[in-house]
């Protein structure tokens, strides 16, 4: 009988056996060594702890030839944003040079007197109650605007169906052709009338001084925010919906996938994701509140000039353009003049603020977006 003998690596080649060759352990048991991947030599293989070649960049326009139309539709489009950046200093810069003098004659601390008296002399005149109707009226405008577009647009992107969409779509964005002259006069001769029954309803807040009973019945503030509310909401409308039909369809897929329900997919990723669009639409629809002059020109009641201040909104007043565009063809010589375009400063400054804070809003929830 013939004795077995195993070979061993040893046995086979004294310096070790190479690599990926079949070598026999004790067991019996034959295996593969795996294969080396890289180089022969030491040297060129890489070390895997090693960071990685950085690499050089390449300009993808190296040897290009940038075309005469590109650089002349280049210039056309940087002259057109310096242009529109110009054109706003020079109206800060005319409103300035005309209302600075005439606000240094002031007798009364401008921003926190009382009445608009151009006509004495010495000149008496403060923008406190126009900056209050202004502000308040343009809050509750957009209070009640917001709620009401943010749902709009989500019926319209999320909820109605196909062969809907389009036309409520369209009946939402005829609201902003509409002439402000002829939400003027719906606000005053119809819709004040039914907003009676409200200002009743709301008198038993008499103790919130927003809410105290002055005995107007019509050309209140609040009539002129409601009309205002009506017509600031085609743009917050347009914008939210425009931004929530651009969500990434990635986002409501995984919503769907973890078992959410209409609602919740709309909480978890279409409201988050349009956030920064819907502030940006408030604000712009804000603007316009602040700068309307032909409708809250008609509806408000003008107060008398003995009227005590009030916080009410069921009380009449003069915002900042009605105030401008009722008066500002009486004004004669340049000391009335420069009182109104006073006025017109603060109402730009308004305007600036603004929308500079709503900027500064919508780029800080980008970053954390």
């Amino acid at each position: 009988m013939t004795e077995r003998k195993i070979m061993t690596p040893r046995d086979t080649d004294p310096q070790g056996s190479e690599p990926g060759s079949r070598t026999q352990p004790q067991d019996g048991l034959s295996f593969q060594d795996p294969p080396v991947v890289g180089s022969a030599e030491p040297a060129g293989i890489m070390a895997l702890d090693g960071p990685p070649p950085l690499a050089q960049p390449v300009s993808s326009t190296r040897g290009a030839k940038v075309r005469i139309g590109d650089r002349i539709f280049y210039w056309l489009t940087a002259g057109a944003g310096g242009f529109i950046v110009v054109l706003i200093a020079l109206v800060a810069v005319f409103l300035v040079s005309r209302a600075a003098p005439v606000i240094a004659k002031d007798r009364s601390n401008f921003l926190f007197s009382r009445g608009f008296q151009v006509a004495s002399s010495p000149l008496h005149f403060g923008v406190a109650d126009l900056l209050w109707v202004t502000v308040i009226s343009s809050a509750i405008a957009l209070l009640l605007a917001v709620p009401v577009a943010v749902g709009i647009a989500l019926f319209i992107t999320q909820y109605a169906p196909k062969n809907l969409r389009r036309p409520v779509g369209y009946v939402i964005d005829l609201l902003a052709a509409i002439p402000s002259i002829i939400y003027g006069i719906w606000g005053i001769y119809v819709l004040a009338p039914h907003l009676v029954g409200v200002q009743r309803a709301l008198y038993h807040l008499h103790f919130i001084p927003l809410f105290q009973d002055k005995g107007v019945q019509n050309g209140t503030i609040f009539d002129a925010s409601v009309v205002l509310a009506v017509m600031i909401l085609p743009i917050i409308t347009a914008i939210s919906r425009d931004v929530f039909e651009r969500t990434p369809r990635p986002n409501i897929e995984a919503a769907w996938a973890l078992g959410a329900t209409r609602w919740e997919m709309i909480r978890m990723a279409v409201l988050p994701f349009g956030r920064p669009g819907v502030i940006s639409g408030a604000m712009l629809g804000l603007g316009r509140a602040l700068g309307e002059t032909i409708a809250v020109m008609l509806i408000l009641s003008k107060p008398s000039q003995n009227a005590k201040f009030s916080f009410s909104i069921f009380d009449g007043g003069q915002t900042f353009a009605s105030l401008i565009g009722l008066n500002m063809q009486e004004a004669n010589g340049a000391t009335q003049t420069g009182a109104y375009i006073a006025a017109g400063l603060v109402l730009f400054v308004l305007t600036f603020a603004v929308n500079a804070a709503a900027r500064a809003v919508v780029n800080r929830r980008r970053e954390f977006s």
